[in-house]
């Protein structure tokens, strides 16, 4: 079984971040300013004197003078010596004689000197003055020596200062942590809160709420604008929903009733009369037709939005499964004088689910029945580029608005609201074939002029060979 993790306010996280931040800028301090002080104070010293060796001897390889020494010790504070391989001074800085290299420190030259060193540092404490200080020897030729003293400050009081001005930079620094975290969560969590309680209004089916998408943070103004956008998304699939169970409920009612009445007209009235029971029978067949029919797009629809539904590609002829489907339109032709229109050019194969391009074709042509015009005309064409092929099936009725379009394949979707059942079909019909066409990946659309008719196009790939 997992563990449930507790969770931590957004302030209490700010507060948590922002102090250990806090304590690790502090102890970066206190390591450098007063722990390691004493070592980079030394580090940094006996690069100073490297500095000045070198400029000495660079001046001495130069100008073969010990003129311009006194003027590089003044400067750099320090004290120089040069002397032969005997020991014997040959120079000695006047700058700082107190700083200068005494008698106690003669032993350690004289190591340096007989143990032919080219460059040493040490350092050395006076035992009289109890002063620090690093001297710092090389040979310049094999019968010159250079050494150069460099007295070590005492800086136990120094430390001393920085320790007592860091006790109160800490004690400053983590309060400062705590107000700016209590800001920051008030800048973040209060957005956040606010942000939280008007979605639990949207859990529970308030739509009239808003999320500000003015915040200056563009995290939270950018989340609160994606929420308006889920907001808008679902009270229109709620507004859909209700639609779809009305519009569902209507088409269920009205066959049901309908069956009822004529069944118990044949009970109680014309079962002894052969012509109108046959009537009323013929009757009730139907209308379990098109329940039947309703409830098979209902599960269809269902299936496809689940994606429960495998494609089952086969390559097979498009103009003859076109030709299949307007053979069973010869009623309508007949008994209602409609007109199907097919440019059937050559013969196109296609690789899809057979059943499913059947459908999608089925319902494009019961659509466009319903909405023709009154010459009663479908048009079925296609037209054939770089190995695709677009079918187009219109009609000449009234046309689609713009503002409609979009909507049009949204399930029971009517403009007016005022549902009324379709001649052919359940008003599921378009939904389906978005689902189909989706699936299969093909693309698909609608053109529509005012007056004019309707055009709904998808387009397919063409395969060479045939099955």
């Amino acid at each position: 079984m997992k563990s449930k993790i507790k969770s931590k306010s957004l302030s209490t996280k700010i507060l948590k971040f922002l102090i250990i931040f806090s304590v690790l800028i502090l102890t970066f301090l206190w390591l450098f300013q007063v722990i390691f002080l004493d070592k980079y104070y030394e580090s940094y010293k006996t690069k100073e004197i490297k500095k000045a060796a070198n400029e000495i001897i660079n001046e001495i390889q130069k100008t073969n003078s010990l003129t311009k020494l006194d003027e590089i010790a003044f400067k750099t504070g320090v004290c120089i010596e040069v002397t032969n391989k005997k020991g014997e001074k040959i120079y000695e800085s006047a700058a700082f004689k107190k700083e200068c290299l005494n008698a106690h420190t003669a032993y350690y030259r004289y190591l340096f000197i007989n143990n032919d060193l080219t460059e040493q540092a040490f350092k050395i404490t006076n035992p009289t003055l109890h002063n620090k200080s690093i001297i710092y020897s090389t040979k310049i030729n094999p019968n010159i020596y250079l050494f150069i003293n460099s007295s070590l400050a005492p800086i136990d009081s120094t430390v001393k200062i920085l320790t007592s001005q860091l006790i109160y930079v800490t004690i400053i620094v983590l309060l400062i942590s705590v107000i700016i975290a209590f800001f920051i969560s008030r800048k973040i969590a209060s957005p956040l809160e606010k942000m939280n309680i008007q979605a639990k209004k949207l859990a529970l089916g308030d739509f009239d709420i808003y999320f500000d998408e003015t915040n200056d943070i563009e995290e939270i103004a950018t989340l609160n604008k994606t929420l308006n956008y889920a907001r808008c998304e679902m009270s229109r699939t709620d507004e859909l929903r209700r639609d779809l169970m009305a519009n569902v409920s209507h088409d269920l009612k009205t066959p049901l009733t309908m069956i009822k009445a004529y069944a118990e007209m044949v009970r109680d009235l014309t079962y002894k009369n052969k012509e109108k029971r046959e009537k009323n029978l013929n009757t009730i067949i139907e209308e379990v037709d098109r329940l039947n029919l309703l409830v098979n797009d209902i599960l269809s629809l269902s299936s496809l939005e689940s994606n429960a539904v495998n494609l089952k590609l086969e390559t097979f002829s498009l103009n003859e499964l076109i030709t299949t489907i307007l053979n069973r339109y010869q009623i309508f032709t007949t008994t209602e004088e409609y007109t199907f229109i097919f440019n059937e050019k050559e013969e196109i194969y296609i690789e899809a689910d057979k059943q499913k391009i059947e459908q999608v074709i089925y319902n494009l042509i019961n659509n466009a029945i319903n909405y023709t015009g009154d010459d009663k005309k479908v048009f079925i064409e296609y037209k054939i580029d770089n190995k695709f092929i677009t079918l187009k099936i219109k009609d000449t009725g009234k046309g689609i608005s713009k503002n409609d379009i979009k909507n049009i394949w949204d399930k029971y979707y009517k403009k007016d609201k005022n549902h009324q059942r379709n001649v052919i079909g359940t008003g599921l019909g378009l939904s389906i074939v978005k689902n189909i066409l989706e699936k299969h990946e093909f693309n698909y659309g609608v053109e529509s002029t005012k007056n004019k008719g309707t055009c709904f196009y998808f387009q397919m790939p063409i395969i060479d060979k045939k099955p």
